[in-house]
């Protein structure tokens, strides 16, 4: 194993031939995708990584200002692809993998057959005839009281992101993982997700998008899917699904499972 797989946890299984790639959000780690992968097994190689600041991750690793971007994840990405001799694959990128997934297409369309976005937002903050679902002193106050105390933090945020209580197992398998991250790279990289702006490169993707929505999320408004289904560079599809929450993949795999897998068999451009 390579270095950069190492200080990614990469992890290659099944038996397919083709490879499809599942990349995590904030908060969370390969393990948010435990209900889909043995559904992919059979018919695909499962790529699984975390990304430079999870709480699996080495924090020595973590450089604060090639994260300060989303650029530095795409850059991560590229670098596992590579060393793993992926030479095309499905991309299923939840929350602000999404956006690292579409950022790295754009310099190597020929990696990616589709990108599959799962709870994606090119950006959080309201403006002008857009409605991201926050205003900066919202996310001012959630930073102050990051910084403040991280571990009542993810208490209160857990709950309200997954869309459940903390007796739930998904609130539970959240906060483990939120906790498991080191409070200040926590921060900078939340920072870094709702202080960022994707619109303006969205127009740059050609690779088909499958924008798969809960109908409630804290997080992402349904409006910002048709947002993305119109501004994207190349063809998409929406589908707003009867979950709730941020982290439909665990609070609601049920649901999630059969939709994820009829975009992953279906192609918009054919």
């Amino acid at each position: 194993m390579g270095v950069v797989e190492e200080a990614h946890n990469v992890k290659v299984v099944g038996s397919g031939t083709r490879f499809i790639v599942l990349a995590h959000g904030f908060g969370t780690d390969q393990s948010v995708w435990k209900h889909i992968v043995p559904q992919l097994v059979d018919e695909f190689r499962v790529v699984l990584y975390d990304n430079m600041g999870a709480g699996t991750t080495n924090p020595e690793y973590f450089d604060f200002g090639r994260y300060s971007t989303l650029q530095g994840y795409a850059y991560d990405l590229l670098a596992i692809l590579e060393d793993l001799r992926v030479s095309s694959c499905i991309f299923v990128g939840h929350s602000v993998s999404a956006m690292i997934g579409t950022v790295a297409s754009i310099s190597r369309p020929d990696l990616f057959t589709k990108i599959i976005m799962v709870s994606a937002s090119p950006r959080y903050l309201n403006d002008a005839d857009y409605f991201g679902g926050f205003e900066q002193e919202d996310l001012d106050q959630l930073f102050d009281a990051m910084a403040a105390n991280y571990k009542a933090w993810c208490s209160g945020f857990a709950p309200m992101a997954v869309g459940g209580d903390m007796e739930s197992v998904a609130v539970q398998e959240f906060s483990r993982t939120l906790f498991n991250m080191r409070p200040d790279i926590a921060l900078s990289v939340l920072q870094t997700i709702f202080q960022s702006d994707m619109r303006p490169i969205l127009n740059l993707v050609t690779i088909p998008c499958h924008i798969i929505q809960s109908k409630r999320d804290l997080a992402v408004p349904v409006v910002v899917a048709e947002y993305l289904h119109q501004h994207l560079g190349g063809s998409s599809i929406v589908e707003v699904m009867s979950s709730e929450g941020h982290l439909p993949q665990l609070s609601s795999p049920d649901i999630v499972i059969p939709v994820l897998l009829k975009h992953i068999h279906y192609d918009i451009v054919v």
